[in-house]
């Protein structure tokens, strides 16, 4: 039967694929092609495309940890440089490419990719959409024709399902965005410094998160308490769990060719350092 482990596990393989759109040049370059100016124009205009021309309001509740006014700088203003289908036109532009130098010329169109295609389609097909709004908008677009864009667009569904999930555990413990990323880093899945760098919050906000979380007893000092460690745990189990319809759907045996299929794409684009270690995606390895 298939477990929450194997959504854990197809989660970290299938994330760096994903998140081309982040760390790859080709996607950096196409959204600036697109008339997108910086990186975090480049993000917010291709993570909230799905969603249409929403506000920040919008996009500070459904990305769920980032700093309100870090946002508002960039949202709506992206809206003024590209429509979101040409956002999302963009973003598929520079997964194309970056995909084609990490993987090869002849990957895009080969059996591997194909099937790979084919069994993550399955498994987005099958995602519970009610709550789960990135997951509904991206599931609601047009599947690309090329197998290597079906791929990442189907996995793209799944992490953002996943990530839906992952609020909704930190909401029912009344964990806030910023709470979220103050028990990651004393949990060492990432920094301090790095978290605020990449999330807009400042050291008096994270000062304030860390009181009110060592008022509940989860924090000793900079690091998680007895207690911090079973609220992570959970968070992290129902997280798993929550993710884990579109695999059961899939069956064990494809999940395990699944697997299987990504585990080269994993390394590939981790050997090019197109999946930056400590980035604030909190990524486990897959073993």
């Amino acid at each position: 039967m298939t477990s929450p482990a194997t959504a854990r596990r197809l989660w970290a393989l299938g994330e760096p694929l994903h998140a081309l759109i982040y760390f790859a040049a080709e996607c950096r370059a196409a959204g600036e092609a697109a008339g997108l100016a910086g990186f975090w124009r480049t993000y917010f205009a291709f993570r909230a495309a799905p969603l249409g021309p929403v506000g920040p309001d919008v996009v500070t509740a459904t990305f769920a940890n980032f700093e309100p006014g870090f946002v508002a700088r960039r949202v709506p203003a992206v809206w003024d440089a590209v429509r979101p289908a040409e956002a999302l036109a963009a973003r598929l532009t520079g997964v194309d490419a970056a995909v084609r130098r990490v993987l090869g010329e002849d990957w895009p169109a080969s059996a591997e990719a194909s099937e790979a295609a084919g069994l993550a389609r399955a498994a987005a097909a099958a995602v519970d959409l009610p709550g789960r709004p990135l997951a509904a908008a991206n599931a609601g677009l047009t599947v690309p024709d090329q197998p290597h864009l079906a791929l990442w667009q189907a996995l793209t569904t799944l992490r953002e399902h996943r990530g839906d999930g992952h609020v909704a555990a930190l909401l029912v413990r009344e964990i806030d965005g910023i709470g979220g990323h103050v028990l990651a880093a004393a949990a060492g899945r990432s920094t301090r410094e790095w978290l605020q760098r990449a999330r807009g919050w400042d050291d008096a906000a994270w000062d304030a998160a860390a009181t009110r979380l060592t008022a509940r007893g989860w924090l000793d000092g900079d690091e998680l308490s007895a207690e911090g460690l079973t609220v992570v745990a959970g968070v992290e189990t129902d997280t798993d769990r929550l993710a884990l319809r579109p695999w059961q759907a899939l069956g064990d045996v494809g999940c395990d060719r699944l697997a299987e299929l990504l585990t080269p794409i994993r390394r590939a684009i981790v050997a090019a350092g197109d999946f930056p270690p400590g980035n604030p995606i909190g990524v486990p390895d897959p073993g």
